[in-house]
């Protein structure tokens, strides 16, 4: 088994071995277990079957990790996007858009991906959309799952009758156990505690025993359950319309430079990257990547994406696909544990995405607020996403608005030539609105 590892996977060459690559990976479980309790909660939240999430959610954590791990020989583990997440509880909870159209535009995200992944299409993308508008996304979807922790805690509510938020009941005992987890998670942050996220989910969890809160499970062991729940439940037609070409835009977006950056950030990290910065094989992890959202929607998952996580393992020592098989391992022995999983109460996993939306916000300082023409247009998509309670209203608000600003000030050269056309579904968006 040595040796066929050492064949597979290169150990010699990047200079590690088999107990490096394995401890990395249980690294790299550790820091993203909290999916395990967030994604289902979120998803079960807009109505779909919590256990039906769980158990096909580790079971893609689980073929595409290993995949990527056999294509790249890279410690990248993939499963679905925070964000993209966050979209896709918005287009069925806050848009009353159906379970299968919403897999269909997954799909179709999936499918652009793909054919920019095979096609040699990525540098065409990457200079479509402004940096400034593309840390802008990022730090509007931040904020949007962040406003759903706060939704999800009952710490912020629609007020009946108003078309406004205000405070919850902040006496109310799911309020209180959201506060005891917050503070949890910013204490086991701050002192830098391996796997903060889950272990102050977990102790969380066990404080909303007695607080009558989390509901113990009959059995802590059961098999797993029905993966297929929501398999093939896809309306690829009817996900074609004009009307959810902006949340296709919103899906593929965050995605596709999401796994640009992580690859990079991550490669980075583990020395893979040359004398120009470039990741080589890069285009071999965008091509599971894609592959990945695909199959993805075939059971209503939002999209398959490289977690930043992996950096984790990285800096634990992981440098080869061992360290993503390791991790995929772990996330195997879960589906016998799933009880435990689903035990764990919204309240618990509000405080963790509350963290993690105000983590994407870091992005803004990228953006330079001493020209008009780029802050504004990042502040539009930002605000918008916020007050249209809609991710696809918040960028295609901010195209329209980044042209006007650059033709006003004669700098139209700096559009992009192919922004022009992701500005024409914009308008076809609103006309379809109107």
């Amino acid at each position: 088994m040595g040796s066929w590892l050492e064949k597979r996977f290169q150990l010699n060459a990047f200079n590690t071995n088999i107990r490096t690559e394995i401890l990395a990976g249980i690294t790299t479980f550790v820091t993203m277990a909290y999916v395990l309790g967030t994604i289902p909660n979120m998803m079960g939240d807009a109505g779909l079957d919590r256990g039906v999430i769980l158990t096909s959610m580790i079971l893609l954590i689980i073929v595409t990790t290993v995949a990527m791990a056999f294509v790249t020989n890279r410690p990248f583990a993939l499963a679905p996007g925070l964000g993209s997440v966050g979209i896709v509880v918005g287009m069925m909870a806050n848009d009353g858009i159906s379970p299968a159209i919403t897999a269909g535009v997954i799909f179709w995200s999936g499918v652009i991906f793909v054919i920019i992944s095979y096609v040699g299409l990525r540098d065409a993308v990457v200079k479509a959309i402004p940096a400034s508008l593309k840390h802008a996304v990022s730090a509007g979807i931040g904020l949007f799952i962040a406003l759903l922790g706060c939704k999800n805690a009952k710490l912020i509510v629609a007020v009946e009758g108003k078309n406004n938020l205000a405070w919850g009941d902040l006496a109310s005992p799911v309020v209180m156990l959201a506060l005891i987890g917050f503070v949890l998670i910013l204490v086991t942050k701050t002192l830098k505690v391996p796997g903060y996220m889950i272990v102050s989910i977990l102790i969380t969890t066990v404080i909303g025993i007695p607080m009558g809160i989390t509901k113990l499970p009959e059995t802590l062991f059961t098999a797993p359950g029905n993966p297929f729940g929501n398999f093939l439940h896809i309306d690829l037609l009817g996900s074609l319309s004009f009307a959810y070409i902006p949340f296709l835009i919103a899906l593929f977006v965050p995605d596709f430079f999401s796994t640009f950056g992580t690859a990079l950030g991550v490669g980075a990290k583990a020395g893979y990257l040359d004398k120009d910065g470039n990741l080589p094989g890069i285009d071999r992890v965008f091509k599971v990547d894609a592959i990945s959202t695909v199959v993805g929607s075939a059971f209503g998952m939002p999209c398959m994406t490289t977690y930043l996580e992996s950096s984790a393992g990285v800096e634990a020592g992981g440098k080869t696909g061992l360290t993503a098989v390791s991790t995929s391992v772990c996330f195997a022995f879960m589906l016998l544990l799933t009880p435990i999983a689903l035990m764990i109460p919204s309240a618990a996993t509000a405080p963790a995405l509350i963290i993690i939306g105000v983590g994407m916000m870091s992005s803004l300082r990228n953006i330079h607020f001493d020209d008009f023409t780029e802050s504004f247009p990042a502040f539009i998509c930002v605000a918008f996403t916020i007050f249209a309670n809609n991710i696809a209203n918040g960028i295609c608000v901010a195209l329209p608005v980044y042209l006007i600003l650059k033709l006003a000030s004669g700098r139209v050269r700096e559009v992009p030539k192919a922004m022009y056309a992701l500005i024409a579904v914009c308008i076809l968006y609103f006309w379809t609105i109107v």
